[in-house]
């Protein structure tokens, strides 16, 4: 399970004297948990995969807000966050891969343009769930109704 990936490698960075990667991994566990509390459950695989994903892109956030403050130190460190938490996060859609798709979802619904985007989303989005960002699939699902090829 992912929680238990990251403790490991938490353990693994604390052995080798990695203090960044073990308070980044640390991050990760305690959102993980905090999650799973406030679901009064075990998270699920794709739920997991969610809290990471939302960590890293708050991570990325930082960074930018930092940078765009004159702070490069405290940004390098929200990027080390975001790119240890991110080795955990399944391999991104290669963007040949997620074209196939949205032409597939496109082909599947019938979506003639623009208006039909809700369709076709709700067709890719479970396919890609973890593995794209949502912004980048609808701008790709538009482009592609716009261009007349739905």
């Amino acid at each position: 399970m992912l929680t238990d990936d990251i403790q490991q490698a938490m353990f693994t960075a604390m052995k080798a004297r990695r203090g960044d990667e073990a308070g980044a991994l640390r991050l990760a566990l305690s959102a993980l948990r905090s999650a799973a509390i406030e679901a009064r459950r075990d998270l699920t695989g794709d739920e997991a995969v969610a809290v990471l994903q939302r960590e890293v892109k708050n991570r990325r956030e930082a960074e930018q807000v930092y940078r765009d403050a004159g702070h490069p130190d405290r940004a390098d460190k929200e990027a080390l966050q975001a790119e240890v938490m991110g080795r955990f996060l399944p391999a991104p859609l290669e963007p040949a891969e997620l074209a196939r798709m949205v032409d597939e979802a496109i082909a599947a619904t019938h979506a003639s343009g623009p208006r039909e985007l809700g369709k076709v989303m709700g067709r890719v989005m479970p396919a890609v769930r973890g593995r794209a960002d949502g912004n980048q699939v609808r701008q790709m699902v538009l482009d592609r109704l716009r261009d007349g090829r739905g």
